[in-house]
């Protein structure tokens, strides 16, 4: 018998909302390690790659549920299991807009959040982002306004969050990955980079005017990017605190599936807190 796709959507929540989600039973080992994931993101930051790919790798197999795959597609949206624990999982799509957030991305993502704060997932976030798109459209569709709104959402979802930094964490939409909280946690891969502007883009605004007194500026710019190539490793951050782990891509399961249990015994079955947004 084939079932709708409704179906498998409803199995993933609580008969009502006074009730957490139904656990599972599964096979998968939670400590099962991907060996693929530790070099599928490429070293040149303008390649892409598949993050369906990761979220299935790090899920149960085959427990990943798309939700929205058509509309808002630089975000990717859905559920999951970890350990046969009910997730809510985000991830931003490297293959659309580099993964940067659209108006339509954003509010996909405010839909989701308040999906998972209704039914008391616990959310995850694998981030790749770049920041808000950029240019005329982006203007005309209130990108800013629905990222605004998004980040918001984030912020006043009362489960457990997880982030875990794949690659890029730039911007303003870059910071949605941490919320402050005992059961909220941020790890990355040793790919991770974040900061205000990339410095792919960012240096000849940032050194504009020590740029401009150069004689050679091209050969310059080469050693400004050298010098701050030093500085950008995700390890500096690990060192200060900034973020809770470096962790091995291909040991990512076995991290979640830790923090989707301890998210589980945190996990109340408090109404939604929807107030105020941009």
């Amino acid at each position: 018998m084939t079932w709708p796709n409704d179906f498998y959507l409803i199995c993933y929540l609580p008969s009502c909302v006074d009730e957490l989600p139904p656990l599972q039973e599964t096979t998968d080992d939670p400590n099962r390690a991907e060996e693929s994931l530790i070099d599928i993101v490429p070293k040149d930051p303008r390649k892409v790659y598949k993050m369906h790919q990761i979220l299935e790798a790090v899920c149960d197999q085959d427990s990943f549920f798309e939700i929205g795959r058509k509309w808002g597609r630089s975000i990717i949206t859905g559920l999951a299991r970890l350990n046969g624990i009910p997730v809510a999982i985000f991830a931003e799509n490297p293959r659309i807009y580099g993964g940067a957030w659209t108006a339509n991305a954003a509010r996909k993502l405010i839909r989701f959040c308040d999906l998972a704060a209704t039914f008391h997932l616990p959310l995850i976030h694998l981030e790749d982002c770049p920041g808000f798109l950029i240019g005329k459209q982006s203007e005309e569709e209130a990108t800013i306004r629905y990222g605004s709104a998004a980040l918001a959402a984030l912020g006043q979802a009362n489960v457990p969050f997880c982030c875990i930094v794949i690659r890029k964490a730039f911007g303003v939409a870059g910071a949605a990955n941490h919320k402050p909280g005992a059961h909220h946690l941020r790890a990355a891969w040793p790919s991770g980079d974040w900061g205000s502007l990339p410095i792919e883009g960012g240096i000849e605004v940032a050194y504009k005017a020590e740029l401009a007194e150069v004689d050679n500026y091209d050969e310059h710019l080469t050693k400004i990017k050298d010098r701050l190539n030093k500085l950008r490793s995700p390890f500096r951050s690990a060192e200060y605190f900034e973020i809770e782990e470096i962790i091995d891509p291909r040991q990512t399961r076995a991290y979640l599936c830790r923090w989707a249990k301890l998210a589980r015994a945190a996990s109340r079955t408090e109404p939604p807190r929807f107030w105020y947004r941009p």
